[in-house]
């Protein structure tokens, strides 16, 4: 399968969207976190008997472990549709720290443009294998040269959803 080559420009005019899909992201996993507490705070009083139906707080578990499902599947939904589809990709740690790579194509090789919440635009780039340590600085050069066509298959490195 090919994959999406981005241009500077392109890349950053998909951030305020993602802006807002990684809030919401983090909403969500606020929200599982937050029904996981409780569920742990029924679990050290009941053990196995809260899912009991004759339970006094049966309802409030089957409550939290419905909410944890809908979460859990709205933040799959919008990693699916709004991020991977698009053809961007998370880096390893990328969704606990609001990392973005936007796979492109440098002198011929593949590259990714990299992104972290709170940047106003494309600041950074590093090789496929360099990570968020091996970023360098976005210069008018670089972003000039970057997103050239290519033939070959974008790798499939460790820690990238494809």
């Amino acid at each position: 399968m090919r994959r999406r080559i981005f241009k500077v420009g392109e890349a950053n005019a998909l951030l305020p969207h993602l802006t807002e899909v990684l809030v919401r992201i983090q909403d969500l996993r606020g929200v599982v976190e937050e029904r996981n507490d409780q569920l742990k705070i029924l679990d050290v009083i009941w053990g196995k008997a809260v899912a009991d139906p004759e339970n006094p707080d049966s309802a409030e578990y089957r409550k939290h472990r419905r909410a944890i499902g809908r979460a859990v599947k709205e933040i799959e939904r919008l990693i699916r549709e709004d991020i991977l589809e698009v053809g961007v990709r998370f880096p390893q740690g990328g969704l606990e720290h609001g990392l973005l790579d936007f796979p492109t194509r440098l002198d011929g090789r593949w590259v990714f443009l990299c992104w972290q919440v709170g940047e106003p635009e494309i600041q950074a780039w590093h090789e496929v294998g360099g990570g968020f340590a091996g970023r360098k600085p976005m210069t008018p050069e670089w972003a000039r040269r970057m997103g050239q066509s290519g033939s070959e298959e974008l790798p499939r490195g460790p820690g990238h959803a494809s």
